[in-house]
């Protein structure tokens, strides 16, 4: 007689097959623990402050996505977004104030891209760990920033920058006064998610990038190019990076050389709840970004509730320990 499981053990069963759907369950769970508490979290304001606090986080982590799958680890996203963000503001502020936003985004892309394409042919050259490489590189990039571009506070950002961050997408004031922003540069995050879905999943170098990750002795037997996909995967993690930088600052309406130091863990913890293996192979937009609102959630949301910030890495911690239990019996079966 055939054994048919019952509906915790299929429920179980269904979430362990998929891992950003216990990511989802998490969020929902915090959202109504915390809005239970203090109903101002439901207010629509401070949702569209939850969505400003996950666009920076959320380009990034979309870049360690792209690493992760195909088997590396980046840890320099956060040097090379302060180093473009920082000297292509100076710069603009000195020598061409009028410049477009459109041009200066292009510009913190196309440095980030080359940064990280610095990463991918040292990671290939040295035939060393990723995460030893960028280790390295991080140190590098901020020291070259702090040595050689500036270590002042710029308090006054070029006139497109700031129009860009203060653009509003939705602007609403309710009964009682509130005024709710949506600022447009969200869809900065939605155009990156997009362009990231597509490249994973509809194009060759995606396949390449999983199939890398997945095996690499196997996807060399099937012709696939190391260096071409390490040093495409590192650029496009870079620029994301770049691009982020450029954000931050019209966000915050101010450049400091010190900013965005200290993220990298929060950004590699949000890819992991998102279901991204630590080991490549594996990952979707989608659950990286649902990792991406719980880290954001936990990082801003305690204080409403009255729990001490110093709780957050305590938190996120025990959801990254679940998160790889769920991995482990997912592995065992």
């Amino acid at each position: 007689m055939a054994f048919t499981p019952g509906p915790l053990v299929r429920a179980k069963d269904w979430l362990v097959r998929r891992p950003s759907a216990f990511t989802l369950l998490l969020i929902v769970a915090l959202c109504a623990v915390v809005g239970g508490i203090n109903p101002v979290f439901f207010q629509m304001s401070n949702l569209f402050d939850m969505a400003r606090a996950c666009v920076v986080v959320g380009l990034f982590a979309l870049g360690v996505l792209i690493v992760l799958a195909a088997g590396g680890l980046d840890v320099s996203f956060t040097a090379i977004a302060a180093l473009c963000m920082y000297a292509i503001t100076k710069a603009v502020l000195r020598y061409a104030p009028g410049t477009p936003i459109a041009v200066i985004l292009l510009a913190g892309a196309v440095g980030g891209a080359l940064l990280g394409a610095l990463n991918g042919l040292l990671v290939h050259a040295l035939q060393t760990p990723s995460l030893i490489v960028t280790i390295g590189t991080q140190y590098l990039y901020r020291g070259l920033l702090l040595t050689f571009v500036g270590t002042s506070l710029f308090m006054n950002i070029p006139a497109s920058m700031e129009a860009f961050g203060t653009l509003a997408l939705i602007d609403r004031v309710s009964a009682q006064g509130t005024r709710s922003v949506l600022p447009a540069f969200v869809l900065v995050l939605a155009a990156a998610a997009a362009l990231t879905w597509w490249l994973l999943n509809r194009t060759l170098m995606g396949r390449a990038v999983f199939a890398i990750g997945g095996s690499l002795s196997i996807a060399q037997r099937l012709g696939y190019r190391l260096r071409t996909v390490q040093v495409f995967v590192f650029a496009y993690a870079g620029l994301l990076a770049g691009v982020a930088g450029i954000v931050h600052v019209s966000s915050n309406r101010m450049a400091s050389p010190f900013d965005l130091h200290g993220m990298e863990l929060d950004v590699i913890a949000a890819v992991i709840l998102g279901g991204a293996r630590i080991t490549g192979g594996n990952g979707t937009v989608a659950g990286t970004l649902l990792g991406v609102v719980l880290v954001t959630l936990v990082n801003n949301v305690l204080i409403l509730v009255g729990v001490p910030s110093t709780w957050q890495k305590v938190i996120v911690g025990s959801f990254i320990v679940l998160a790889g239990a769920f991995f482990a019996i997912r592995r065992s079966r």
